[in-house]
Parts: C-alpha cells; sequence; structure tokens
C-alpha cells in the first residue's frame, strides 16, 4: 500500500502545473484548428487531407512492423511533399489570408469614428438610380455589370476600362451598356456615388458548382466577387433577369425591389443619433413629452 502511494506521489509530482495562460491558450489553439478545418472542408484541401490521413495510417503500420526501408523514404520526402502541398493549394491559402485580412479585426476590437457619412458608401439616389436601370436594361434584355467598391480598392481592375468620372444616373449606365456602343463590352466600376471605369476586364470564376447555362458575364461576376469584397450587379443579355453576387456567390433572378435591398444592406448607412433609439418622443401633453 506504501508503495501504490509513492507512486502516485511521484506521477502527481511530476505532473506540471496548469496556470490561466495555459488554458487560453488551449482554447485558441482549439479554436484556429476547428476554423482551419471547416475552411479546408469547403475547398479542394478537404480530398487532399483525407489522402495525406490514409499516407499517415500507413506510415504508422510501416512504423509498427519496423519497415525501415518506407520509413527513410518517408523520411525523406516530407519536405518535398510539404513544398508541394504548398503550391497545390496556393489559391486557397491566397484567399483565406485575403478573407483574414478583409474582416479588419482591430476595429471590431476598438470601435472608432471612421468618418461614415449618413449616405454611407452611396446614397439612396445611387441605390435608386442603379436599380431603376438595371430594371429598364431587363426589359429590353441589354446586358450589364455593374461593380459596387466597398472597403478594398478596385484601382487595379478600373485600370483596364476607360475613365469615366460621372455621377450616377440611370441614363448615363443604360448609355453605357447599350449595344453596338463603344463602351457597353465590360464591366462599370462604381465608387460612392460616380462611375470610375467602364469596359473594365474582371476576373472569371473557376467555380464548378456554377450552372453551366451560365455566360461570361456571370461567371467575371462572380470572379470579382471571389477576388474582392465587391458587390456586383449582373443583367442577363440572353434573359434579362437581375443577378447579384457577393462573396462568391449568386443570387438569380431578383426584381427592383430585391435588387434595392442587396444595395443597402452594403450601404453601410450610419443612422442619425435621433433614429437609433428603439422609442422617440413625441409632442409635449400638459407640459410633459410622451412617448409613442
Amino acid at each position: 500500500m506504501q508503495q501504490i502511494q509513492e507512486i502516485i506521489g511521484r506521477y502527481f509530482w511530476r505532473m506540471p502545473s496548469i496556470i490561466w495562460t495555459d488554458i487560453v491558450e488551449i482554447a485558441i489553439i482549439s479554436f484556429l484548428i476547428y476554423h482551419i478545418l471547416v475552411w479546408v472542408k469547403t475547398t479542394k484541401a478537404w480530398s487532399l487531407l483525407k489522402g495525406v490521413v490514409v499516407i499517415a495510417v500507413f506510415l504508422l503500420i510501416a512504423a509498427a512492423f519496423e519497415m525501415n526501408t518506407i520509413l527513410w523514404i518517408a523520411k525523406n520526402v516530407v519536405g518535398i511533399a510539404a513544398t508541394a502541398i504548398i503550391v497545390i493549394l496556393q489559391p486557397e491559402l491566397r484567399k483565406a489570408l485575403e478573407e483574414l485580412g478583409r474582416k479588419n479585426i482591430i476595429s471590431s476590437l476598438i470601435p472608432f469614428d471612421s468618418g461614415k457619412t449618413e449616405t454611407g458608401l452611396f446614397s439612396d439616389r445611387t441605390v435608386n438610380e442603379i436599380t431603376k436601370a438595371c430594371v429598364e436594361m431587363g426589359k429590353v434584355k441589354t446586358g450589364a455589370l455593374i461593380v459596387m467598391e466597398r472597403a478594398q480598392s478596385l484601382a487595379e481592375y478600373e485600370r483596364t476600362g476607360i475613365d469615366i468620372d460621372g455621377i450616377v444616373s440611370s441614363q448615363l449606365l443604360i448609355n453605357i451598356f447599350e449595344h453596338n456602343t463603344p463602351l457597353h463590352d465590360g464591366a462599370v466600376i462604381v465608387r460612392g456615388n460616380r462611375v470610375t471605369s467602364a469596359t473594365c476586364y474582371l476576373p472569371l470564376s473557376d467555380n464548378m458548382a456554377l450552372s453551366k447555362d451560365l455566360g461570361t458575364r456571370h461567371r467575371a461576376g462572380v470572379g470579382i466577387s471571389e477576388a474582392t469584397d465587391s458587390l456586383t450587379v449582373i443583367v442577363s443579355e440572353e434573359t434579362g433577369k437581375i443577378s447579384v453576387a457577393m462573396e462568391g456567390q449568386l443570387e438569380r433572378n431578383l426584381d427592383g425591389e430585391a435588387l434595392k435591398e442587396r444595395l443597402h444592406k452594403i450601404q453601410d448607412k450610419q443612422q442619425p443619433e435621433e433614429k437609433k433609439g428603439k422609442r422617440w418622443k413625441g409632442r409635449k401633453k400638459n407640459g410633459k413629452e410622451t412617448d409613442q
């Protein structure tokens, strides 16, 4: 009995002490591993990961049976394999880092006044003009591709087009995308309340999940939404239907009201202080203010 107590005592004596930073560290590592696995599952890295697991199981079996030649080969191939995996997954890794950069972690932890006006990224007039133009072009099946810039700059794509620098209006957009006009081919980029450039070239999406009946215009709209945080409005030349691409996702067959709602959602409009509360003060009644 005394020997058992001595063994237990030595075992607990050797156990490292756990402090609060260790618990925080475990929580952070668990959080990172979970989100990495969630991210991997949505990319082609998931199939690659399953292949790596199969190889790891094979190597464990080789180690158990002391297959030294196989273990020697695996040891010398690990460095090359790691480099090959990075090269194969380069597009996915780049996209993951871009998404991490867009999250703006510092501003979410430390709120400050960003100088945002009450109109947000663009005014209500711009929303109405874009919606009106898309609805009118949809009626006559005029193809259109309108990219709305948000936090991430689209300057590199503007340089591929022709400078416009005009106030957004339905007449301007319709004239740009009219058939057989010099500016109708390519995309229009909108920054704030101005059309900055037309005939811009956009990257095409290689997402295999997109419908096969989608043309170049839709794939370009999804492609720019994958590469940036922009919102793209697409009007189909074949059907006249309106679609919206954002964060790599395509939403199809929108009407005017649905399009206006999507634009208001990214508008990021600052509400006046008196409208932020759930209740507002009404007229004075008997010398006192009443809530309505």
